[in-house]
């Protein structure tokens, strides 16, 4: 299957790049360029893409609000893309508040060209861009800042106690292979736990349940 990608950045050669990087890859395609944000989700409604590479600072619509009206509940295409943030720093508040919204990871934009590839790969199949291990730095950095979320706690209320220990260790960002040794039980079986705990705390991928685990208090930050 064809990976369609949108890339959205208000620098032409950062889009001419990884539009050139990108295409020259079996299984990906980029079907459209933006400039800013508001191009960004006029293009994504009309282009339906799979992925959206989403600069955090545009003119006229940045791209934090750009990915809340794209994954917004109004948002008219007959599919919901992945959105992956793009950042020129690795600490970025714009860049907490996309994962808040529903974006799928980030991506520093001195990355290494296979490291973009297999981003694009990753959250095309529907998992989280959690492998560097700074998301999750900045994801505690900016938790630690922001009040407590009280609406966690009920859903909080509703996972087992073995469903609790998935979401502390998916918050400190294992693999479901390294859940399964840690908990010395199936990797299938941590599969199973895991989609239980996405469904039961209402998150779209283990960004946003690494989220909930730091908003709730479950993991504190380190």
């Amino acid at each position: 299957m064809t990976i369609d990608v949108l890339i959205a950045d208000d620098q032409a050669m950062v889009r001419a790049g990884f539009g050139a990087l990108l295409d020259a890859h079996e299984g990906i395609r980029v079907t459209g360029q933006a400039a800013n944000g508001a191009e960004a989700v006029k293009l994504s409604a009309r282009l339906d893409p799979d992925v959206i590479l989403m600069d955090v600072r545009m003119p006229e619509l940045d791209g934090i609000e750009a990915t809340k009206r794209i994954l917004g509940p109004s948002y008219p295409a007959a599919k919901v893309p992945r959105i992956i943030m793009l950042t020129t720093f690795d600490i970025d508040d714009y860049v907490y508040d996309a994962l808040q919204a529903g974006a799928s990871g980030f991506l520093l934009k001195d990355a290494l060209p296979e490291d973009l590839v297999h981003a694009v790969r990753v959250v095309a199949a529907g998992d989280a861009l959690l492998a560097p291990s700074v998301t999750r730095r900045m994801i505690a950095q900016f938790a630690a800042q922001k009040p407590r979320a009280s609406h966690g706690a009920a859903r909080l209320a509703e996972l087992t106690e073995r469903e609790r220990e998935v979401l502390v260790l998916i918050g400190h960002g294992r693999s479901n292979s390294e859940i399964a040794a840690t908990l010395f039980i199936a990797e299938q079986t941590v599969k199973t736990h895991v989609g239980k705990v996405l469904a039961k705390v209402g998150a779209r991928d283990r960004v946003q349940a690494v989220i909930f685990a730091y908003d709730t208090g479950l993991v504190a930050p380190s």
